[in-house]
């Protein structure tokens, strides 16, 4: 600051605050430094190893001085910036840059992590943080001078994606960093937050002590129920019951509060009142504990004070490293053999098995549960997050991909916590394993009371479509749910939608072949036994039906005759041939639901295991069930495709001018405006279209869901009045873009209807793919029409357009540091 000039007192940065899952599943807070914060400094500073202060300031410093103390703490938020990471009000790292003068838009970086965090991610997750703030603050670059010898600050440079140089002089490496994101950068935090989330949720599901903090005496407390589940359950590890005065619960040993057990605890579940939970969560984290499961009411479902209160109790377990799972929740479980942990309130647990299940929803947890034992279906793990303050389906995504028990994944969504993250996981997730999804609330898109989250915008039917081209196979209901969920998890995957029908009863034939005419699916052979059927010719037709190369799935139906008895060795011959073979089998087998004995491969434990034959009641129902397992494997066997690479496209130009405008105030751009940013992506305005031509409409927005969608239909009322529209994530791979044009229900009259000639569909996909690219660049264009466009068959003409422009409510999460909401 020159002499004489007025003090520089920017605003406190409050926005760069988050809360961050390190590497090994803890939390972490991290917030710009404040003038206050001197003592947590010293403090820190006394508990580094001489080696990590040589490190940081290439000689000796036993201790800081007042006047460096100051320096340290007291910044400018624009050209010297520091942010801390605390746990427990503790500050355990460091990060902080200074603007270089004689180099524009270039800053140098340092960091600083206590020795006790070291190997946590603190280093890389700070640099994420630093980075975006920087960049906010109009720089381009970061300098970092590291000793030879610190390889492990060195690697977080080097890791980190961006575009990088080095140098070396006087026994000092000079790595120059550039901060645009780069394509490598996005994927590195992305993994590391797969990685730090999967940890997280893991810690929670393999607990090697668990307390239960309001073990009532009482029986059928939620407390004691809790407890007695957990015993009952056989957990591998000790329990501990706490309650202020018994000595004992449940015939266990109980301790008045947490801090009275002897030993380690990694897990507790809380059921006290909702008043006392904070009390309990201080004493949890002065115990070390890794992870809450609330499962206490009177939370964000009350209203505006217990959504305050659930808040508070989200940020307190957070400030001390702890992950919440609820509050007002039924609980976890994981079957491993190895746990065997039933932390719920359901006295009913399913099975060992392969399928993975999150429930946003207390109430049916107990339901559901009864309802997957009652089938026969094995789960790997359960969680119910009830008020989803926390922990997410998101989160337990993140976990089952990399969890080899888990084949299959369920979930029941009452809302979506953040929509942009839920689609990218999905996508990548059901690229190995499937995962099945009903979502509540189709006619409102609201949101249970207490849910953090908010409403979508969009209609029901493009969430649909969002969810298909993620590759999640959403359902209508729970009955579903489970219908699907047993063939994906103990049968092959389908290689096409062929299917031989196998029956002994005419009229349960038809209801398969009628169903299967419905719903797409091509009926290549149907072979009717009669009602007399033996075992030996239901062995003979479906050794026929799997050999054939016309069929990939079969449908076996088997009813008792109305009149004498049926050959019992009937299932034994299913059981014989599905063993080897690499078609899906679906049973419809005397009425049963799930997975019944005489068609189960018997797991140690004796549940259901791979290779076992689904059965459903109805013939229908066998059909639909197979009917969304092929149009998944179908999804899953097309290559996603790839991101266009036009080279006429001017990205920075179209920033440039989107910056200008809302500088002016402009929102509702004009038509010259808006052919001119249009023209920064190589799109056209105002030519007259060659020959006839279908007028189509081409809508790009920014929702603050889901972020950058685009929309395509026909531009006439027909189609207005039936919302024929089909929708997309942006951006569009080429196959998306095809899928995109076929998906609405009047794409013939694009494709050659009647005899009519096609009209130029590469054009037109083309064009999606442009404007895709602009909506996903420039978050700022809230909405953006093109119609009419009238598409040719000598190609495509954008004859007007509209554009409206807004500033985001915050930056694109997917291009931000990593932060838990």
């Amino acid at each position: 600051m020159t002499e004489g000039q007025p003090e520089h007192r920017p605003e406190y940065p409050a926005h760069w605050e988050a809360d961050v899952v390190l590497t090994d599943g803890g939390t972490a807070h991290l917030r710009p430094v404040r003038s206050d914060d001197a003592e947590l400094l010293r403090a820190f500073y006394a508990r580094l190893s001489p080696e990590s202060i040589y490190y940081r300031f290439f000689s000796p410093r036993p201790q800081l001085t007042e006047r460096e103390i100051e320096h340290f703490t007291t910044v400018d938020y624009d050209r010297r910036v520091a942010l801390i990471a605390t746990i427990a009000g503790s500050m355990i790292s460091v990060v902080r840059y200074d603007r270089l003068p004689d180099r524009p838009g270039t800053a140098e970086v340092a960091f600083l992590v206590e020795d006790a965090h070291q190997g946590r991610g603190l280093g890389a997750v700070l640099l994420e943080h630093i980075a975006a703030a920087a960049r906010e603050r109009g720089l381009t670059r970061f300098v970092a001078s590291v000793l030879p010898d610190n390889r492990r600050m060195t690697r977080v440079f080097r890791d980190a994606g961006y575009r990088a140089e080095q140098h070396f002089e006087d026994g000092v490496i000079e790595l120059v960093l550039d901060l645009e994101p780069t394509e490598t950068s996005v994927e590195v935090m992305a993994a590391r937050e797969h990685r730090a989330e999967s940890r997280s949720i893991q810690r929670l599901l393999f607990p090697r002590s668990v307390a239960v903090v309001g073990a009532s005496r009482a029986e059928h407390s939620v407390g004691q129920t809790v407890l007695r589940n957990l015993l009952h359950g056989d957990f591998s590890g000790p329990i501990y019951p706490v309650h202020p005065t018994a000595m004992a619960v449940a015939g266990v040993r109980a301790y008045a509060s947490v801090l009275d057990i002897p030993d380690d605890v990694d897990l507790a579940v809380v059921a006290v009142r909702a008043d006392s939970v904070h009390q309990v969560v201080e004493q949890c984290a002065g115990k070390g504990v890794h992870g809450l499961i609330v499962v206490s009411s009177g939370f964000g479902e009350t209203g505006p004070e217990g959504r305050a209160s659930q808040g508070e109790l989200v940020r307190l377990a957070r400030a001390y490293g702890m992950r919440v799972v609820g509050p007002n929740c039924l609980g976890i479980a994981n079957t491993d053999p190895e746990v065997r942990l039933n932390a719920t309130l359901a006295p009913t647990m399913p099975g060992r098995g392969p399928v993975g299940f999150f429930s946003q929803s207390g109430a049916l947890g107990i339901a559901i549960l009864q309802r997957t034992a009652e089938r026969g279906l094995g789960l790997s793990s359960f969680v119910s997050a009830g008020n989803r303050a926390d922990v997410s389906g998101n989160d337990l995504m993140q976990y089952w991909e990399e969890d080899e028990a888990t084949k299959a994944v369920l979930l029941y969504l009452e809302s979506l916590g953040n929509p942009r993250k839920f689609t990218r996981l999905a996508r990548r997730l059901s690229r190995r394993k499937p995962i099945v999804a009903v979502k509540s609330g189709r006619s409102t898109q609201g949101v249970p009371i207490g849910h953090a989250a908010s409403a979508l915008s969009l209609p029901d039917h493009a969430v649909s479509a969002l969810f298909a081209q993620a590759g999640v196979i959403r359902v209508e209901d729970l009955s579903e749910l489970f219908d699907v969920a047993q063939l994906l998890a103990y049968q092959p995957l389908p290689a096409g939608d062929r299917i031989a029908i196998i029956d002994n009863s005419d009229s349960l034939g038809l209801l398969a072949t009628d169903a299967a005419a419905a719903l797409g699916l091509e009926a290549r052979r149907r072979i009717d036994l009669g009602p007399l059927a033996d075992a030996d010719e239901y062995e003979a037709a479906l050794e026929t039906a799997l050999a054939d190369e016309t069929v990939d799935a079969v449908v076996a139906l088997f009813t008792p005759p109305t009149i004498g008895g049926y050959d019992l060795r009937v299932p034994e011959k299913l059981m014989r041939l599905a063993a080897g073979s690499d078609k899906p089998i679906v049973a419809t087998y005397l009425g049963s639901k799930g997975m019944p004995a005489d068609l189960r491969v018997a797991a140690p434990d004796g549940s259901a295991g791979e290779g076992s034959i689904p059965s459903y009641p109805a013939p229908e129902d066998a059909v639909r069930a197979l009917a969304y397992v092929i149009r998944y494997a179908q999804w899953r066997q097309r290559p996603p495709g790839r991101l266009p690479e036009f080279t006429d496209t001017d990205r920075r130009r179209a920033r440039a001018l989107v910056e200008e405008w809302l500088e002016a105030g402009t929102a509702e751009a004009g038509h010259d405006q808006a052919v001119e940013l249009l023209a920064c992506y190589g799109v056209g305005v105002g030519k007259s279209p060659e020959g006839a031509g279908v007028p189509t409409r081409v809508v790009a927005s920014e929702d603050s869901s889901f972020g950058a969608i685009i929309s395509f239909g026909l531009a006439d009322e027909t189609a207005a009045l039936l919302d024929d529209r089909a929708y997309r994530l942006a951006p569009l791979t080429d196959v998306e873009a095809a899928e995109l044009v076929r998906a609405i229900r009047t794409a013939p009259l694009l494709l050659g209807h009647r005899g009519a000639a096609p009209v130029d569909v590469a054009s037109l996909e083309e064009l999606l793919q442009r404007v895709a690219k602009l909506a996903h660049d420039l978050p700022e264009v809230a909405r953006l029409v093109l119609d009419p466009v009238q598409v040719s068959p000598s190609g495509v003409a954008v004859q007007s357009v509209t554009l409206r422009l807004e500033r985001p409510r915050g930056p694109r999460p997917e291009l931000g540091p990593r932060r838990m909401p």
